[in-house]
């Protein structure tokens, strides 16, 4: 749910997250103060998906180069030149 607005709702004895109604996160609530708990999965995750961001896979940057090539001889035909390069 990284870069996701999400509700927490917190009672005296247990935090929940959620995104879109669904809950997505919980754990006992922790009444130590300046704690930061950090869920070693999370954090797992959370590294990869960076990763996954800043390098996007050969798959990825072909997907989005898909469609963009063209037939050279369509502008030989636009231009009016035949096939010896010549103009028609």
């Amino acid at each position: 749910m990284i870069g996701r607005l999400v509700d927490v709702n917190a009672d005296l004895e247990r935090v929940q997250v959620r995104l879109q109604g669904r809950v997505v996160a919980q754990h006992a609530r922790v009444w130590a103060r300046g704690l930061t708990l950090t869920d070693p999965a999370h954090v797992a995750t959370a590294k990869l998906l960076r990763e996954q961001f800043r390098e996007p896979s050969a798959r990825q940057a072909e997907d989005a180069h898909e469609g963009l090539g063209r037939d050279l001889a369509d502008y030989d035909r636009a231009f009016g030149l035949t096939g010896d390069g010549q103009v028609a």
